[in-house]
């Protein structure tokens, strides 16, 4: 049984950092691309960033460029992600997916398994 379980996740204030976790078991950690995404309060989910298998390649949403790191270490099923200069607009539900293969989407429909969500909210 695959299971993503994110943590990390609270209450900070603008300016602030965070760093979300999410370790999964269940599957061949290094044959996923593994992503992030987020959904704000009456808002659709959105891709924030993903990181190939080898951790060679990274993506990120145009919003997070710059303030949010992607990583993981296979070595520990984990994939990590560092969010620094928090904005009240980054509050949202955290979620943390798994893509098998080799390459990388930003759409949410073609990740295979999902994390239950980690929630970050950034006050002003």
């Amino acid at each position: 049984q695959v299971q993503l379980v994110e943590s990390g996740g609270g209450l900070v204030q603008a300016g602030g950092s965070l760093r979300l976790s999410c370790a999964a078991s269940g599957l061949t950690f290094s044959s996923y691309t593994m992503g992030w995404f987020r959904q704000a309060p009456g808002k659709e989910r959105e891709f924030v960033a993903c990181i190939t298998w080898t951790g060679g390649s990274t993506y990120y949403a145009d919003s997070v460029k710059g303030r949010l790191t992607i990583s993981r270490d296979n070595a520990k099923n984990t994939v990590y992600l560092q969010m620094n200069s928090l904005k009240p607009d980054d509050t949202a539900v955290y979620y943390c997916a798994a893509l098998y293969g080799l390459g990388y989407s930003t759409k949410e429909y073609q990740y295979n398994y999902w994390g239950q969500g980690t929630q970050v909210t950034v006050s002003s």
